[in-house]
């Protein structure tokens, strides 16, 4: 199917799923707010085509762009022989597959810079501002900056970037301010239509600095006092939630990494040993005729299917309970949970490379079978084993925000989008963005992986290198 064509079924598949999304939000605002439907659904629609035309800027140019380095590098090359030129070229003309792996670019740079790009720079974004719980997206108000008497010590650069930053300053909403004399009086906000109580403070005391009072105002209004705009609302503690959003795809990213390399890690060397030795096990002479054979394969397939009939929460429950609910003993749990796919798609290929003709080969000179496993059967069988890691990925991140809305996962104040939807999910009528927003972003990224596994299956496919 030509190129042009599949990128229009995928324009009117993505039109009619913003659709529905637009008609799914109308009807969450019209049961919260006893607004009319269709005048919440023309509102949802109007945000729908503003989402959608930013993500056909974010998109379209960068599939191009790849699109056209590729042919200017493929026409160098040539496509007939060159096996892995063909798959790559295959990938590439898959859309949907360049736009997961386009969404999955941006999640890692969204993940690494995400302290330094957050309206909420502190660690796990966990600044709290008790006076705005439960604050609607795009709601704004004008805070004051107070500085502390206790300054935190400095972050560097490396550290502001990994774990954020401790800020020092407190912020204070206010609803109105005035300056008499060498004094800063506001008005506190503590809620809609309430009259909060005055503050007065001392200009030197808030810009540190003992200069004229007319100097003084001039440093607060520039750098103190400012309108701040929370883009997806605030939460139960009045953080921003555009913030722990970001940082929830950190958590995400992390896990599926972790996870991914302990499955390999331990799926790969079973898997491999499985296959390898199950026609000719290895064994110890005991005598001139006696041999001890050690049941390699049998041993391996009675492990997998013993962890393969165990449920994941009761394999992860023992792991939590032995090494702790932190951070990353989760990320260990999923990936000892996830290692039984791999070792068998490993141990099916490495039964059906095992007889071919260049391992027979390897056998006759000499090799040991470690160096013709990892030397000669593993690097043909890496087309497979990308594919399932793919997958796993999706599934690694599925897991952890099981796990965690389950309450036996990331713990708080660590911003994971499962302990997300699993704190808010009896807001769905009154704040629904809560839940539905940490929903959507695990949906796009889990879809992000699926379609890139998805591509590269198509890619790597033997029967399409014929």
């Amino acid at each position: 199917m030509p190129a042009n064509k599949i990128m229009r079924k995928q324009i009117i598949g993505i039109i009619i799923f913003m659709l529905v999304l637009a008609g799914i939000i109308a009807w969450f605002q019209h049961a919260a707010s006893g607004v009319g439907f269709f005048v919440a659904l023309i509102g949802a629609v109007k945000v729908i085509v503003i989402v959608a035309f930013i993500l056909l800027l974010i998109y379209y140019p960068f599939i191009k762009l790849i699109q056209y380095i590729w042919k200017k590098r493929s026409a160098k090359l040539d496509l007939q022989h060159n096996q892995q030129a063909k798959a790559i070229n295959r990938f590439i003309k898959n859309g949907n597959a360049l736009i997961g792996s386009i969404t999955i670019f941006y999640a890692i740079l969204l993940a690494l810079f995400a302290h330094l790009i957050a309206p909420d720079i502190t660690p796990y974004a966990n600044d709290q501002i008790n006076e705005l719980p439960f604050k609607e997206p795009g709601y704004t108000t004008m805070i004051l900056q107070q500085p502390l008497e206790l300054k935190p010590e400095k972050t560097g650069f490396i550290q502001w970037l990994l774990n954020g930053k401790k800020v020092d300053y407190r912020q204070i909403p206010i609803t109105d301010y005035t300056v008499v004399g060498d004094s800063l009086i506001v008005e506190r906000y503590i809620g809609d239509g309430i009259a909060g109580r005055e503050l007065h403070f001392l200009l030197a005391d808030i810009t540190g600095e003992k200069l004229t009072p007319d100097e003084n105002r001039k440093i607060i209004e520039a750098d103190w006092i400012h309108q701040r705009k929370f883009i997806l609302g605030t939460d139960d503690l009045g953080r921003d939630y555009l913030s722990r959003i970001l940082l929830g795809i950190r958590v995400s990213l992390s896990v599926g990494v972790v996870a991914v390399l302990i499955a390999l890690f331990i799926g790969i060397p079973l898997g491999a040993l499985a296959g390898f030795y199950k026609q000719y096990p290895p064994f110890i002479q005991l005598k001139k005729r006696k041999k001890l054979f050690f049941p390699v394969d049998g041993a391996i397939m009675w492990l997998i299917n013993i962890v393969w009939a165990i449920p994941t929460l009761l394999l992860v429950f023992p792991i939590v309970f032995a090494f702790g609910q932190n951070f990353y003993t989760i990320f260990i749990a999923v990936g000892i949970t996830m290692w039984v796919d791999i070792a068998r798609i490993v141990r099916g290929q490495v039964l059906q490379i095992r007889e071919q003709e260049f391992i027979q080969a390897a056998k006759t000179f000499g090799f040991s079978d470690v160096r013709t496993i990892f030397r000669h059967i593993l690097p043909n069988i890496t087309g497979p084993v990308i594919v399932i890691t793919a997958a796993n990925f999706a599934y690694a991140i599925l897991t952890e925000a099981g796990l965690s809305f389950l309450g036996i996962g990331v713990q708080p104040p660590a911003p994971s989008w499962g302990l997300m939807i699993s704190k808010y999910k009896d807001n769905l009528i009154t704040e629904p963005y809560l839940a539905l927003i940490p929903g959507f972003a695990i949906t796009i990224l889990v879809l992000a992986f699926f379609m890139i596994g998805n591509g590269l299956r198509d890619a790597l496919d033997i029967k399409s290198r014929l």
